[in-house]
């Protein structure tokens, strides 16, 4: 994927700089008064629009970016600074939704077996990469960089990221294309709706009902699979919190017990594939409908359990209750538990903001789960509905932990995960992909969207940080390997030029920056450099680590380089800010 001369480059431009990013990792704006005058005739030299009496300052707006979108670049920056973070915030929440859109139909689950394989046959035959299309999540891969890259809803998207990590299934299991794109429309529908409907949403699918045996689950031996998960990874947790986030009583007080978990797994018996499905393989059950993925399950009386069932929260199931009267006593019974308030909590924060917020932090997103509502400035978030998600990413991106700088230390924020790697670098340097070559990145970062290796997702939300009594979820799939394989990544996007649009396709974009604006600076190193920084992580680089950057990046001149030093630098200034630990670590 790299070529050995790209890699030589990448190489010395290492090693041109190693003292410099050893040297990068400070939060804030890091670095002495110098340093801090630079950054502020930076910020008036290259936040286009933004003025002087802007709401919030290019720093805070960053941040902001940083937390909210899949990445900030110069233009969103701006846009930030002049509505102030709680009117963009709500502007954001208003714009159309993306979707997926890619892939084959569900005529692969209409076929009826009987003269060859689906693709085998025609028309299908006559389709390239048929298989692709319908059985891979290779269309879905580019549709979730297309709309990451592009597209201006990035809040909403990153709701719907968001609970795909906690309502996790995989393309590993789920060999659907179209299955794969219900189950992730679903999810980016509800993101910012209620959380109780993303819960029915997700188990109602036949999708995750497949993925978890809860599809055609009888009452005479019910599979505990959905059930547990329901409880210990999508809602609750598997201890008692209190609504700050912590254990109740300072150790693990168990939510439920096996047998509590066989009495939801009973309650949600009796559901079936939709009608539609052709291939007798997969429905030999008596009453069951053969795989397929499109609409929500549906019952089948004789599979569910009528019996009373006892839930938590006090909700009692009543004998002869039909599925879907169960499953709303399921979903009642899991709302009224104390513990989804600070999990909902906790899990949004980290997968936001920081993955160690404070006891307070928890406890005030905890409560606008509760109450449905959060105000800020002035602009309300929520319609006052116990799990509202509009009020709580409106609580966990506008609290004072999010927004003061104050709170960036050494002991918050998180390491950036690939995919928000990729994508950060991509929007911050004015790019675009539709996917080309990254499923091959992610599996090399083990992150290739929508192929968890497990229910547990890519990493686990309390993965601890040796040496420290942190956790750091996104370390779970980091090592010096990986380290090093995200700047061949940056080589691979700078240096090599990406992955290249597929000319006879008008739709592709491939996966490239375009480094146009800021050619206009590559004169002077020390302000590129400084440009770069500021777009890429709201500050520019202490002065320890600036002066190496600038260095290397004025060894580019039309003696050595001819035609292309100007690009040169700004290769190399976006290689070494983007490669460093100010960036990888998302304060």
């Amino acid at each position: 994927m790299t070529t050995r001369s790209s890699r030589s480059r990448a190489a010395c431009l290492l090693a041109i700089a190693s003292v410099a990013l050893a040297s990068c990792g400070g939060g804030g704006g890091g670095g002495d008064n110098a340093t801090s005058a630079r950054a502020d005739g930076a910020r008036d030299r290259h936040a286009e629009g933004a003025t002087r009496a802007a709401t919030i300052s290019l720093a805070d707006a960053n941040r902001l970016a940083q937390q909210a979108t899949f990445g900030p670049n110069e233009a969103m920056v701006a846009d930030i600074q002049a509505r102030g973070a709680a009117a963009w915030l709500k502007a954001q929440m208003e714009l159309k939704t993306s979707r997926y859109t890619s892939g084959g139909d569900d005529s692969i689950d209409r076929h009826r077996d009987t003269k060859g394989a689906f693709c085998d046959t025609p028309p299908h035959d006559q389709e390239p990469d048929c298989w692709v299309r319908y059985r891979t999540p290779e269309p879905l891969r580019e549709d979730f960089f297309r709309n990451a890259t592009t597209q201006d809803d990035q809040v909403h998207q990153r709701a719907a990221l968001a609970l795909q990590h906690i309502f996790v299934i995989s393309s590993v299991t789920i060999l659907r294309t179209y299955g794969l794109r219900n189950y992730f429309n679903g999810l980016m529908d509800n993101a910012l709706g209620n959380y109780r409907d993303v819960l029915r949403t997700v188990a109602m699918s036949p999708v995750m009902g497949d993925y978890l045996n809860n599809v055609n689950n009888d009452k005479a031996a019910p599979n505990e699979n959905f059930a547990r998960e329901q409880l210990q990874l999508f809602s609750l947790g598997p201890c008692k919190l209190e609504m700050d986030g912590t254990l109740t009583g300072g150790s693990c007080q168990p939510v439920y017990d096996n047998d509590m978990v066989r009495e939801y797994a009973y309650a949600m018996t009796g559901w079936t594939f939709p009608p539609g499905g052709g291939d007798y393989r997969t429905c030999r059950l008596p009453g069951s409908n053969c795989q397929f993925y499109t609409g929500d399950m549906v019952v089948v009386p004789s599979f569910h359990d009528t019996n009373a069932r006892t839930l938590l929260s006090g909700v009692t199931v009543p004998a002869g209750s039909t599925a879907p009267q169960a499953l709303e006593l399921v979903l009642d019974s899991i709302m009224a538990h104390p513990n989804i308030g600070p999990f909902v909590a906790y899990r949004m924060i980290q997968h936001f903001v920081t993955s160690n917020p404070s006891k307070e932090y928890v406890t005030r997103v905890a409560t606008a789960f509760d109450k449905g509502r959060y105000s800020s400035d002035g602009v309300p978030f929520g319609n006052g509905t116990k799990g509202n998600l509009r009020a709580v990413i409106a609580a966990v991106l506008l609290d004072p932990e999010a927004r003061s700088s104050a709170y960036a230390s050494s002991t918050k924020g998180f390491l950036r995960d690939p995919i928000m790697f990729f994508t950060g670098t991509l929007r911050g340097l004015n790019g675009k992909s539709d996917g080309r070559n990254m499923g091959d990145w992610g599996e090399i970062l083990h992150e290739d969207i929508f192929s968890p290796p497990s229910v547990f997702d890519f990493y686990l939300p309390s993965y601890p940080v040796a040496g420290t009594d942190l956790v750091g979820p996104q370390f779970g799939i980091h090592n010096a390997n990986s380290a090093l394989d995200r700047l061949n990544f940056l080589n691979f996007l700078l240096f090599d030029g990406g992955a290249k649009a597929i000319k006879k396709d008008p739709n592709s974009l491939g996966t490239q920056i375009d480094d146009t604006a800021f050619l206009s600076s590559a004169d002077d190193p020390d302000a590129l450099v400084d440009r770069l920084s500021l777009v890429a992580f709201g500050h520019v680089l202490p002065t320890v680590s600036r002066q190496p950057v600038i260095d290397a990046v004025g060894y580019w001149n039309e003696a050595n380089a001819k035609n292309e030093w100007r690009h040169k630098r700004v290769f190399t200034a976006a290689y070494l800010v983007y490669g460093s630990p100010n960036y990888e670590v998302q304060r």
